[in-house]
Formats: structure tokens, C-alpha cells, sequence
């Protein structure tokens, strides 16, 4: 009876050892497995797509952000497109911008205005987020590029409507139009992200930006 006793006790204290090992449900198992898979299957998806694939989704965004600014409602949903930045839409205006204004100057002018142009959209928009940054923008260097590099698009309307037309004040017609639209675009979804008793400073210098360009459109 004394052996059986400890028996019964000893297997009763390897069965307490067991249970104190914690327990696995296997529906929270199968749950904290699932996000992993889900992210290695995008990973997997987007390095393995073709280029065709890239450059459409690519072509795609730019469009969607390109509408942003054509139609400038300031809506939130606007906003968060273009805060969702990308450099593919600004290096694209910026070279056709540059590619049309040496165009239409002199053959031998043409090098120098194209880098003029070039040079001045990324600096100037350099100079504008740094100035936003120093009055409290909530901006970062890339959200800034691509908002105003996006809004140079109704300058490359004016400018490409200016090799057709050869009366200046139609043509200056034409380009106060665009540059009114390109500053209003960029001004609507620049002035949210600058505190309200310093966007007078913080927007001043995005008009000048514009405004210069407008001027280099109209009399090259």
C-alpha cells in the first residue's frame, strides 16, 4: 500500500510539472502566423512583379496626383496623396518644363536655359521647404518637392502654349492664368501644413517661386 501511495504521488507531480508548460491555442497561433505570411506574400508580390507592372503603378500614382492639382478642392483626401510623395511626377515637369523653354529661346541659348530651369525648380523648392521647416512646418524635404514639383504642371501648359502663339499679350494672358493656378494648387495644400500666424512668411516665398517661373516662361 506504502509503494502504491508513492506512486500515485509521484505521477500526481509529474502530471503538475506537465500543466505548469503554457498552453498554445491554436486559434491565437494561426492568428499571429497570419500577418507574417500576409507580409512576406507583398514582398515576394512586389519584388517579382515585371517592370511593365512598376511603371504602370508608377504612371498610375502620378495620374492620381496630377488630377490632386488639376482640380485643387483641398479636400483631405487630396492632401494625403500628395503627402504620399514621389519624385517620378517633379523630375518629369521639371524636365519638360526645361525641355520647352529651351526649346522656344535661341539654339544657342538653349543649354544654358534648360540648366537654369533645371537648377532653379530643385533649389527653389529647396529654399521654400527650408524656410517652412524654420517657421514650424509639419513638412518634410521630400513632401514639399513633390507638392511643388506637381504644381509646376500648369506652367508646362503655358509654356507649351506659348510655341504656338506669337502675340505677347496673349500669351501673357495665358501665362498669369497657369501661374495663377500652379500658386493657388501649391498655396491650398502648402498652407495646412504651416501654424496659421506664420503661413504669411511660409507662403510668400512658394509665390515668388511660381511667379519667377511664370516670368522666365513669358519672356524667354
Amino acid at each position: 500500500m506504502e509503494f502504491e501511495v508513492q506512486e500515485n504521488q509521484a505521477n500526481n507531480s509529474i502530471q503538475g510539472v506537465i500543466n505548469l508548460q503554457p498552453q498554445v491555442n491554436p486559434v491565437q497561433a494561426q492568428h499571429q502566423e497570419i500577418p507574417i505570411k500576409q507580409t512576406d506574400l507583398q514582398v515576394s508580390s512586389t519584388l517579382e512583379e515585371s517592370v511593365a507592372v512598376t511603371l504602370l503603378r508608377d504612371l498610375r500614382q502620378i495620374g492620381v496626383k496630377l488630377r490632386c492639382v488639376l482640380v485643387p478642392t483641398m479636400s483631405t483626401n487630396n492632401a494625403r496623396e500628395l503627402r504620399n510623395w514621389d519624385l517620378w511626377g517633379p523630375l518629369v515637369f521639371c524636365l519638360m518644363l526645361a525641355l520647352t523653354l529651351s526649346m522656344s529661346g535661341n539654339n544657342d541659348d538653349g543649354p544654358g536655359i534648360f540648366a537654369t530651369i533645371f537648377v532653379l525648380i530643385w533649389v527653389g523648392s529647396f529654399v521654400v521647404t527650408l524656410n517652412a521647416q524654420l517657421l514650424g512646418g509639419k513638412v518634410s524635404f521630400f513632401q514639399s518637392v513633390c507638392v511643388l514639383g506637381y504644381c509646376v504642371f500648369p506652367i508646362n501648359l503655358g509654356a507649351l502654349f506659348t510655341l504656338f502663339f506669337s502675340f505677347f499679350y496673349l500669351k501673357m494672358f495665358l501665362v498669369i492664368g497657369c501661374f495663377l493656378w500652379s500658386t493657388y494648387s501649391a498655396v491650398g495644400f502648402m498652407k495646412l501644413l504651416i501654424p496659421e500666424q506664420k503661413r504669411i512668411l511660409a507662403l510668400y516665398p512658394v509665390i515668388l517661386f511660381y511667379l519667377f517661373l511664370s516670368w522666365f516662361a513669358l519672356i524667354v
